[in-house]
């Protein structure tokens, strides 16, 4: 298997993408943050000091996914064109699932799994002051199009 991400001499390279065509992309990924119930309560009844958790998890997924190049050393410097978060609350959980958008030459795969690793550490960050056993869980790509090669996970 070729990995393309390390140059002829075996060391760690950047992809060159100027060959590809430009191609609408679109990722989504999904992850959970376990809490206690009443720790969603909380969430619901925003009784939270630090504000309202799930729209401050949103910008917070957001900006997780514009800051992606940043953060991750071999991903490309995309121009996005949407990121949206959303969440679906249950009795000890909050389900985070983001969509990425471009038009460009690689994908936005890490934006999204980005963008949901942001957002569950934005709700971490926010109630670990009434939770100490949250856990953060199950970040995965749902599905992806644009490029070579189109995905989708058979089972959320």
């Amino acid at each position: 298997m070729d990995f393309t991400h390390f140059n002829e001499n075996g060391m760690a390279r950047m992809v060159d993408v100027s060959e590809k065509k430009e191609t609408q992309r679109k990722a989504i990924a999904r992850g959970y943050i376990q809490m206690s119930e009443s720790t969603i309560q909380a969430i619901k009844d925003r009784k939270l000091k630090k504000g309202d958790v799930l729209s401050v998890a949103q910008v917070g997924g957001i900006c997780g996914a514009k800051k992606t190049w940043d953060l991750i050393p071999m991903c490309h410097n995309i121009l996005l064109t949407g990121a949206d978060i959303n969440f679906e609350v249950e009795n000890d959980k909050i389900w985070i699932e983001a969509t990425v958008k471009t038009t460009g030459k690689t994908g936005v795969e890490m934006e999204a799994l980005t963008a949901i690793s942001v957002a569950a550490l934005t709700i971490y960050d926010m109630c670990k002051a009434i939770d100490k056993h949250m856990i953060i869980g199950d970040i995965k790509l749902i599905s992806k199009t644009g490029g070579k090669s189109d995905f989708l996970l058979e089972n959320k």
